[in-house]
């Protein structure tokens, strides 16, 4: 996979290189609480949670329901999974191995 040249810079490489070097759930919410707005990070949050509905062949009826998502959100993540990077595939993918998410 190709990184997309508009996205790329140093300042993004040295956010997801401090990104990378969180080590547990509790870093995590200490790095994003400080680097975003509690906003900002619900909706990323809500972001994959659509997608992941998305791919389980939900309805956006019921996405809109469980996920208080607009519409137009649930539009363009399903235009990522179907033509975007694959970012939302590979993540949803390993967090499904998880063994928290194991059935």
């Amino acid at each position: 996979m190709t990184v997309n040249p508009k996205l790329q810079d140093k300042s993004t490489d040295r956010l997801f290189d401090a990104i990378l070097q969180l080590e547990s759930r509790e870093e995590c919410y200490q790095f994003f609480e400080d680097i975003s707005t509690i906003s900002e990070l619900k909706a990323l949050a809500q972001r994959l949670e659509v997608a992941k509905m998305l791919q389980e062949k939900h309805t956006y009826e019921d996405i809109v329901e469980s996920t208080g998502a607009s519409t137009a959100t649930i539009s363009r993540v399903k235009r990522c999974l179907n033509y975007g990077a694959d970012g939302y595939k590979l993540i949803l993918e390993r967090i499904a191995k998880l063994p928290e998410n194991k059935d």
